[in-house]
C-alpha cells in the first residue's frame, strides 16, 4: 500500500466517536505532518459540515477512487447513528 498524499481520498480504519467518525468513512487528505511522527489532516463530511481530524498512518488507508466515490454517494443516503455515552 502506498502512503497517502495531499488530496488523496482515504478510508478511516477505526471509529472516532468524539468526532462522529465511523470506520469506513471516506475523507480527503488536506495536509501532512512529519514531526514527531507522520500524521495526516483529513477532512470528512459529517452531517453536511467539514470535520477535520489529525490521524496517524495506521488509522487510514488510501481509497480506490471509484470505490470511494460510490461510498460517498451511499453515505449521504443513510441514517446517522450516534454512539451511546
Amino acid at each position: 500500500m502506498r502512503k497517502p498524499h495531499i488530496d488523496d481520498q482515504v478510508r478511516l480504519n477505526q471509529d472516532i466517536p468524539e468526532l462522529h467518525l465511523r470506520s469506513g468513512m471516506v475523507g480527503v487528505v488536506r495536509s501532512t505532518w512529519f514531526a514527531p511522527t507522520t500524521a495526516f489532516e483529513v477532512e470528512f463530511d459529517v452531517q453536511g459540515a467539514g470535520t477535520r481530524a489529525l490521524l496517524l498512518e495506521r488509522q487510514v488507508t488510501v481509497a480506490d477512487e471509484e470505490e470511494a466515490a460510490s461510498q460517498a454517494l451511499f453515505d449521504h443516503n443513510r441514517d446517522v447513528h450516534f454512539w451511546e455515552h
